[in-house]
């Protein structure tokens, strides 16, 4: 990627507001273009506050992950353009994160496994004909996706979803050796977000810019990595 950061675009699935909004606002930054998808096509965000703030420079798509049928739209609306980034940027919990897998009901079980795995790696598997060959694919994963760190167990069902999502990312990996393009599955720490909560240690200006940074970093390197937002590797 050799072309100026005016010409640089990344397109940002997940990007209304927490840390997807902070990607795209530090993405601006830098000079880069946004594509940006939000849920629900009537509703205000920050994202659209980014818009009028860089007239020109943010386009906002409506994409609800979960929905096949509107990430097949996407695909279609967006099928001859070309990203050198593709970051995918969605996560949830249950209610009640301190219930154990057995506590778990089965209709929030496969809620969230949907949405934290299943949904963020079928818009890989779409879209990722639109990334450059020397591009990057990302995914917002967690440091509680890692099984070799789970020593005090605890968000039970978030941690097992994100650990899915890592291994799906490591088959579609597995099965792209040959690409030249940069993987990453990114753990942000524990972030004070909506979902992060208000006692988690690090604000999003402690962790995103750190982050995006990270990511660039990766550029020109093939392969999937799991990194943190200070870059080091976390293990599987």
């Amino acid at each position: 990627m050799s072309q100026a950061s005016s010409d640089r675009t990344i397109l940002i699935i997940g990007a209304s507001r927490g840390l997807g909004h902070a990607m795209a606002a530090e993405f601006l930054h830098k000079g880069w273009r946004v594509v940006g998808t939000v849920r629900g096509g009537h509703t205000r965000t920050p994202l659209h506050d980014l818009a009028d703030a860089h007239a020109g420079r943010v386009e906002i798509e409506v994409l609800d992950i979960c929905e096949p049928d509107q990430l097949a739209s996407l695909n279609r609306r967006l099928r001859r353009r070309v990203f050198d980034i593709l970051f995918v940027n969605a996560g949830t919990t249950n209610r009640d994160p301190t219930q154990t897998i057995g506590e778990v009901s089965a209709e929030e079980f496969m809620h969230i496994m949907l949405t934290n795995a299943l949904s963020p790696m079928r818009v890989v598997e779409t879209l990722e004909s639109l990334v450059s060959p020397d591009g990057i694919i990302g995914i917002m994963s967690s440091g509680q996706g890692s099984i070799a760190n789970n020593e005090n167990g605890q968000r039970e069902l978030y941690r097992g979803s994100k650990a899915a999502l890592n291994m799906f990312m490591r088959s579609f990996a597995a099965r792209h050796a040959g690409s030249s393009r940069a993987m990453a599955l990114m753990a942000p720490g524990w972030v004070r977000t909506a979902l992060g909560g208000p006692e988690a240690r690090l604000e999003i200006e402690e962790s995103i810019p750190s982050l995006v940074n990270v990511l660039l970093s990766m550029r020109g390197t093939p392969g999937l990595q799991y990194l943190d937002y200070r870059g080091r590797t976390v293990p599987w």
